[in-house]
């Protein structure tokens, strides 16, 4: 039995994928130019892929940062005054 070949494929969210090198990849992810062994693409793939959060997720704002917008700028008022 031979082993199958396959090629690392790539979306627009730069996950990572193996797709069988004979096949058309699906809509949406390109061959990024590598082809093997399922383990030369899966060790390709590791040092590539480093951070597995999509571009979306790692190009945003970070939700927990705060722009200070509500954040008490003048004197404390409240209780004891």
């Amino acid at each position: 039995m031979t082993e199958r070949t396959y090629t690392v494929v790539c979306n627009d969210e730069e996950q990572y994928a193996l797709w069988d090198v004979d096949r058309v990849a699906p809509p949406g992810w390109h061959p990024v130019g590598f082809s093997g062994s399922r383990s030369a693409c899966v060790a390709h793939v590791d040092r590539q892929w480093t951070d597995l959060r999509p571009r979306s997720a790692r190009t945003s704002p970070d939700p927990g940062s705060d722009t200070g917008s509500d954040t008490a700028t003048g004197p404390a008022t409240g209780a004891g005054e």
